[in-house]
């Protein structure tokens, strides 16, 4: 494994260089969903103590197995309403803000516990049925809404690019996705920063970074093939 981290490391130096990019600005955050804990533990000997999961049940394991560590959890696959309560004081960063509803019950819930939930909002960018995320065209009226919640407060934002053998075909979309970060960082919404634009995966994540991610979420080029029979 340690090979394959420093393969994605030299990947992303490479992108950086060709985009003219300080390398300290992209964040690498490892997805170890499917992985067992021994293999996360494979890679926080390497120095990377933030991953990245798509399941809540998979967060409450193994948040219990790293209790007392510095290692934390990003939720970055889609959130069910009634799966909130569960993890919202587990996670460092949920990556799929994606709807009123889901807006409103994580404000529920992080008002219960009189705490801030750091959060990015996903953009359905290629508006592909199967994707989760809001259109672009609904952002500035989501983000209007997020300004009246007290206890949410969005980060940045966060899309799934559509997957091709040629990663050179999502370039369109993670370029489209950087002008739209850029455009709500001018804005002034109470509760929204843009700090993070979190897009790129294995597959794609150079033509990502030379479009302007600074978050990564790299699973596959790390952890090998998953075995989706185990979940």
């Amino acid at each position: 494994m340690k090979e394959n981290i420093e393969y994605v490391l030299k990947a992303i130096c490479d992108a950086c260089k060709k985009a003219n990019r300080n390398v300290d600005d992209v964040f690498l955050l490892p997805v170890s969903k499917t992985k067992s804990v021994y293999d996360m533990e494979d890679v926080i000997s390497s120095g990377f103590y933030t991953f990245g999961e798509n399941k809540v049940q998979e967060i409450l394991q193994k948040y219990e197995y790293f209790k007392n560590s510095k290692i934390k959890f990003h939720m970055i696959g889609h959130l069910q309403t009634n799966k909130v309560k569960y993890i919202i004081d587990k996670v460092s960063l949920i990556h799929s803000l994606d709807s009123i509803s889901l807006l409103d019950k994580i404000q529920q819930e992080a008002k219960k516990r009189n705490m801030i939930v750091n959060s990015l909002v996903e953009i359905n960018i290629s508006r592909e049925e199967s994707k989760y995320g809001i259109f672009e065209e609904d952002l500035f009226d989501f983000l209007s809404e997020i300004s009246k919640r007290d206890n949410v407060r969005v980060q940045g934002l966060m899309t799934v690019a559509p997957y091709f053998e040629d990663a050179e075909n999502t370039r369109i979309y993670f370029r489209k996705m950087k002008l739209l970060f850029d455009k709500i960082a001018k804005e002034n919404y109470e509760n929204v920063e843009m700090k993070i634009l979190s897009m790129g995966m294995s597959n794609d994540f150079k033509v990502a970074i030379e479009e302007g991610a600074n978050l990564i979420r790299v699973g596959t080029l790390i952890f090998g093939k998953r075995d989706y029979s185990k979940i």
